[in-house]
């Protein structure tokens, strides 16, 4: 069965409610008190896990505002002259920024050295007689060169399928999804997020191409919803996810997502 977006759905249909705005408001408001009762009340593991939660967020804004700092900061060189120096040249030393590595650097460092970092570092590898069913068809039935695939499967939207005559591969349209359960392993939160592409699936570049999600397999996901930014305030449009369930047996895709 296809996922349905049944919530995205009823609220083009009916709109949200009056005071949906300022329920969200308030309800980010709120977050800090809550933040805070857990600060206090949270005993033994739970407050170990809590804290060092914190501590990581607090390490991140200091890095954050200390990069800052020393992007705006200025330095004065010395002028290397050998002999005297004349008497209006005395106090004319020259004022230069400190040379920082920009931040988009940082990012692109930090998002190559996540990509290696996978949740599922092996997987079970799967033969091709359980990916494809041979599909026989027309009068040449000793010529079956045509495959369903029975893996759930990523089209995009301009997706037009080719004449029955000349397809090679049949994606089913139970089996196509377009959006993805991930899990933020930082925010312990799981967000509903809509699927830009497949890129790697580990099994085949074949299946890479096709867009058959397996366990295992890369995809990309739409985290504008989610509101990240880069260090320099760039809105972050697309990150990679790796999915951790068999989507076939679940009727969904789970995944987690590469930070």
């Amino acid at each position: 069965m296809p996922q349905g977006d049944y919530i995205e759905l009823h609220t083009k249909r009916n709109g949200r409610r009056l005071d949906h705005e300022e329920r969200s408001r308030k309800r980010e408001a709120r977050s800090k008190h809550l933040i805070a009762k857990n600060a206090k009340y949270l005993r033994g593991v739970k407050a170990k896990i809590f804290a060092k939660e914190r501590y990581k967020e607090k390490v991140e804004m200091r890095k954050m505002i200390k990069a800052h700092e020393e992007k705006d900061a200025t330095v004065k060189d010395k002028q290397k002259t050998d002999g005297a120096i004349p008497a209006y040249l005395m106090d004319r030393d020259e004022v230069n920024r400190t040379k920082v590595l920009s931040n988009m650097i940082k990012q692109k460092r930090k998002e190559k050295a996540g990509k290696w970092q996978l949740p599922l570092e092996k997987v079970k590898p799967m033969s091709e007689a359980e990916m494809f069913k041979v599909v026989k068809t027309g009068k040449r039935k000793r010529k079956a060169y045509k495959r369903m695939i029975n893996k759930v499967t990523f089209v995009g939207d301009n997706f037009t399928r080719k004449p029955p005559k000349f397809e090679r591969f049949i994606r089913p349209t139970g089996l196509r999804f377009k959006k993805a359960h991930v899990t933020h392993p930082e925010l312990k939160t799981t967000f509903c997020l809509e699927i830009i592409g497949v890129k790697k699936n580990p099994q085949s570049a074949l299946y890479s191409t096709l867009g058959v999600i397996t366990k295992g397999t890369l995809i990309e996901v739409n985290v504008s919803e989610l509101g990240l930014v880069t260090q320099t305030g760039k809105i972050v449009w697309g990150k990679y996810a790796q999915v951790t369930n068999n989507p076939e047996m679940d009727g969904c895709i789970n995944a987690v997502l590469l930070v």
